[in-house]
């Protein structure tokens, strides 16, 4: 259709959507004209960053509910009118939010510009951007109705949504259509494909928070530890430790380059407790790094450990930054943060994921002291989690075969220095996928990257994935590896690769520049056993 005609469309009667179950409430239309953004690197997770420019779309936005619910949700699309490409492209949100956020509109505009009609969804939760607003209907009492929205519901609305909206307005439905989100985006990716398995042809879900009821508690775990210790390290002790785990772990990938890639080895190799009692700079001074700190720090890289010295959940990775101090952190939620402004250091919220958690929906009240909960409480607490919870967030189902047998593709990032969702329950599902779906690199596959942080930040943002998706969807070639690149301290490029798990990329000596992506290779790995222990905390 014209460009004419479609500015003619862009009017509310031209769209009519359904949804079994639902009741459409309104459906607004608008045409948007001159619309420029700049959208950073990282900020599209998997495609590259972008420059929009005077671009024109229609802007269509559907409120609808669920009878009985008392639910209102928003779904926004923005349709291109110069430059669409016959794709449709749903794009997810963060944190607590589902989407219509910044981020999501980074997304949004970029997908747009590429020539994709895009939405997004609210998920119900209006602008709320944490739980407080409706996590309750009252103190102990779970808005189910919302939470159910929120983790699953809302996303199949969207695709139905989107693609009525598409035919409507260009007189044809997408030839494929395609999710990209990543962190809460890159869960909401996953329960597509587990429950909703033909709503999308290819999926890209960066750094996904399955595992929910675990990640939720675990991200609060660091801060547990301090309170039970009555010691709040200053975050000057924690960077030290980090920036000497990186130093000793850095070339075991045969590349000198600030950046963990061989994680497990590092483990292996470097103790914190080795440190304990070294002298560092810090403000102006000098200060000694404690026992507390170094437990802090091991509490974070091993994760939540019972009373009894069980291994309950993965931890981060070592090099991973435990304080917001680093000019990599691009989303600041910290796992050990601690406020150290007047000499002496006290707790601070590190991570309001896990205080939202285990505040408003296991002990399903605002008003619940943290402070002084036992490792006996807070492991009572993390089996109350899996076991309210696990069945509707968690998104944790491996039994992909439904999705593989409808054609459905779908591609996996996680960084390595990740400091919110813990990379390991990433490689955790993907091998249980494995168990339960023959052939899983036929439809699926999971890459990890050395460096890169929660979803962006860092070096080895695999913004050439979502292409590489696409053409997996389209023309059958699977991504072997994936391209990725940054400056190292010096301002050098350096090119490398990612490999799809259990692969890892490995240096060739002989090749003689590790600046190149073609001196790497993807390689074979073995997969260890875990097997942490944690010292006595």
């Amino acid at each position: 259709m014209a460009p004419g005609s479609l500015i003619n469309a862009c009017v509310p009667s031209t769209f009519a959507p359904t949804v079994f179950g639902a009741e459409i409430l309104t459906v607004s239309a608008s045409l948007v004209t001159n619309y420029s953004l700049d959208i950073p690197e990282g900020y599209r997770f998997t495609a590259p960053p972008l420059k929009v420019e005077r671009a024109r779309f229609c802007n269509v936005t559907v409120a609808y509910t669920h009878p009985g619910y008392d639910d209102e949700i928003y779904v926004e699309a923005w349709l291109p009118i110069d430059n669409w490409n016959g794709r449709f492209q749903a794009v997810g949100g963060g944190g607590w939010a589902a989407g219509r956020i910044d981020l999501s509109y980074m997304s949004l505009a970029g997908a747009m510009q590429d020539g994709y009609a895009s939405i997004t969804t609210d998920g119900g939760l209006g602008s709320a951007s944490d739980p407080l607003p409706w996590a309750l209907t009252s103190p102990g009492n779970i808005d189910w109705f919302l939470l159910e929205d929120f983790a699953s519901k809302s996303l199949n609305d969207e695709a139905i949504i989107g693609k009525s909206l598409v035919e409507s307005f260009y007189g044809q439905p997408p030839k494929y259509s395609y999710f990209n989100g990543c962190s809460q985006g890159g869960r909401q990716g996953f329960m597509l494909a587990q429950r909703f398995p033909k709503a999308y042809d290819g999926i890209s879900a960066g750094a996904p928070a399955i595992y929910w009821s675990d990640v939720m508690l675990n991200s609060f775990w660091p801060e547990q530890v301090m309170r039970m210790m009555k010691e709040y390290p200053h975050w000057c002790e924690l960077d030290a430790i980090t920036a000497a785990a990186v130093s000793k772990c850095d070339g075991l990938d045969g590349v000198v380059d600030g950046i963990i890639a061989n994680v497990d080895e590092c483990r292996k190799l470097f103790s914190p407790f080795d440190l304990v009692g070294t002298t560092i700079a810090c403000d102006d001074t000098t200060k000694n790094i404690t026992k507390a700190a170094a437990k802090v720090a091991k509490a974070a890289w091993v994760g939540i450990v019972s009373s009894t010295g069980e291994h309950l959940w993965h931890g981060i990775n070592p090099g991973s930054d435990l304080t917001c101090h680093s000019p990599n952190t691009k989303i600041p939620n910290c796992v050990a943060a601690t406020d150290c402004s007047n000499g002496n250091c006290t707790m601070e919220h590190s991570n309001p994921l896990g205080w939202y958690w285990l505040t408003l929906f296991i002990a399903k009240d605002p008003d619940f002291d943290l402070s002084n909960i036992t490792l006996d409480e807070f492991s009572s607490f993390l089996h109350a989690s899996r076991q309210q919870y696990g069945s509707i967030i968690d998104t944790q189902d491996p039994d992909l075969s439904e999705f593989k047998k409808a054609g459905g593709k779908m591609v996996s990032f996680h960084g390595l220095a990740d400091i919110i969702v813990p990379p390991k329950g990433t490689e955790q599902y993907y091998q249980e996928v494995s168990k339960n779906v023959d052939n899983v690199g036929e439809f699926f596959r999971y890459f990890e990257s050395p460096g890169l942080g929660h979803c962006l930040g860092g070096p080895g943002q695999p913004d050439s994935l979502f292409a590489q998706l696409q053409a997996w969807v389209e023309d059958g070639i699977a991504p072997d590896s994936s391209p990725v690149s940054f400056s190292n301290s010096k301002g050098e490029t350096q090119n490398r690769i990612i490999c799809p798990w259990p692969r890892k990329a490995q240096y060739d000596s002989s090749c003689g520049n590790a600046a190149k992506a073609k001196c790497w290779s993807c390689v074979a790995q073995v997969t260890p056993e875990s097997n942490i222990q944690q010292e006595e905390l």
